[in-house]
């Protein structure tokens, strides 16, 4: 059997019908490593437990926490209960990597948890302030480095050309899909539905425009429907997603959820003054999101509120630009009589995404290596027990991976009979999961 570099693990939460099947840019942000490195990447799912003496005789180059595994901090008691082993990481001497998102909410359980477990990399979405802020008081001495919150995967945008060879003509002029943000997320999540409205309420204005402009969740459009949608569109509406307040502990949110309840009616103004008072703008963790490079691969023309969309886009360049109070939107539609200019931004924006390069899963995961595992690492290589040894860690993978998409499609949605009937179909599932469990080393106990 022939030697490997050393492994990357890679840490993940994916259980029952909230979370599978996943989206297809939430998989390939989670197999990037597998597809993309130049490391054997061994995967584990903490949903069903974890060990760390079963991972520390294997030749590890780093531990990676990936996003599925943090945002469960959503549910705080489990995610302390779940997150409790991984305490052990400390005992490994070599680069443990958080990927987090949603870095606005339960940021306290997050940093309690990365300074447990001794993280050394967090790869933030949030600038260089707002993640001295959210980290600081945490992790003093990791390293703090940049990502996006998604990439391109390349099958993806070979699937994309080849939609668009397909495509007629695009014969809506102003297309956008978003989710009407609740008002704990302050005045800047309330963007995504602002546009929306000031848009459509624009519309009578236009007759000559063709838009397809909502936010109701009926019109939700995810894979190949969504690029479907981009392709038809000259132009799609944007904002970058984030949020302008910092939940620590998400007492916020629940004081914000409980308060509309009672004030169905009531006014964002109403909301932030009731509830936040002087704490919206405390934070800037605004970011571009996965649904703008998917508008540069569809080569849509973006019309987007203007920011800084963390240097990716360039206003009046890449995207024409919306004033955050919209008081502009008028103009930006008479600048859709003019075809070229419309093509002429689309392609830039294909040109500085797509065509540079720099904004695949495959370029991320080289940064990665590079500068962070660094070429020490890089050119350590392991002997055939060892490279046998990371195999069969893959192979459990493999095995548990396929019997969470079966728990979470056959089983779990008839849960009590998974658990208690005395029917023989369910005695034989009840069985077979042992069986695999005890091969994939898995945890199958359910809250």
């Amino acid at each position: 059997m022939k030697s490997l570099r050393p492994a990357l693990l890679v840490l993940y939460h994916c259980r029952g019908v909230a979370q599978l099947p996943l989206r297809a840019a939430i998989e390939d942000h989670l197999f990037a490593w597998q597809r993309h490195s130049r490391y054997p990447a061994i995967y584990h799912n903490i949903a069903y437990g974890f060990d760390w003496s079963r991972f520390e005789g294997l030749p590890i180059a780093a531990v990676i926490l990936d996003t599925l595994a943090l945002n469960i901090r959503w549910s705080p008691a489990y995610f302390e209960r779940v997150t409790a082993p991984l305490a052990d990481l400390r005992r490994f001497d070599g680069p443990r990597i958080a990927m987090p998102q949603d870095e606005f909410i339960h940021t306290d359980s997050l940093g309690a948890l990365l300074a447990r477990i001794g993280c050394t990399h967090v790869l933030s979405a949030a600038g260089p302030q707002d993640a001295q802020r959210i980290y600081g008081g945490f992790l003093p001495h990791a390293q703090i480095g940049s990502k996006l919150t998604g990439y391109l995967e390349q099958g993806t945008l070979e699937r994309i050309e080849r939609m668009r060879g397909a495509q007629q003509r695009r014969d809506i002029d102003v297309g956008y899909r978003a989710w009407r943000a609740e008002a704990w997320l302050g005045a800047h999540g309330m963007l995504k539905a602002q546009i929306a409205d000031a848009a459509n309420a624009l519309a009578p204005e236009f007759p000559q425009l063709v838009l397809d402009v909502s936010t109701d969740e009926a019109d939700v459009l995810t894979g190949d429907a969504w690029y479907q949608f981009l392709l038809r569109c000259r132009t799609t509406l944007g904002v970058e997603g984030g949020a302008s307040i910092l939940d620590r502990d998400g007492s916020l949110c629940a004081r914000t959820r409980a308060w509309v309840v009672e004030h169905p009616q009531a006014s964002f103004e109403q909301i932030r003054d009731a509830c936040f008072p002087g704490q919206d703008g405390s934070l800037s963790l605004f970011a571009i999101g996965p649904r703008h490079l998917e508008a540069c691969a569809t080569r849509t023309c973006q019309l987007l509120v203007e920011g800084q969309y963390q240097g990716v886009l360039r206003a009046g360049v890449d995207y024409i630009p919306i004033a955050r109070d919209f008081s502009n939107l008028r103009e930006v539609f008479r600048m859709l009589a003019d075809d070229a200019l419309v093509q002429r931004v689309a392609e830039s924006a294909w040109q500085q995404v797509v065509g540079s390069g720099r904004y695949t899963y495959a370029g991320f995961v080289r940064d990665i290596e590079r500068d962070v595992l660094g070429p020490v690492a890089g050119s350590r290589w392991c002997g055939p027990g060892a490279a046998l040894a990371v195999r069969r860690a893959q192979a459990r993978h493999e095995a548990s991976w396929r019997f969470a998409q079966y728990e979470a499609r056959e089983l779990l949605p008839q849960r009590n009979a998974y658990e208690t009937s005395p029917e023989p179909r369910w005695i034989n599932e009840r069985r077979r999961a042992a069986r695999i469990a005890q091969y994939a080393c898995l945890d199958l106990t359910l809250d």
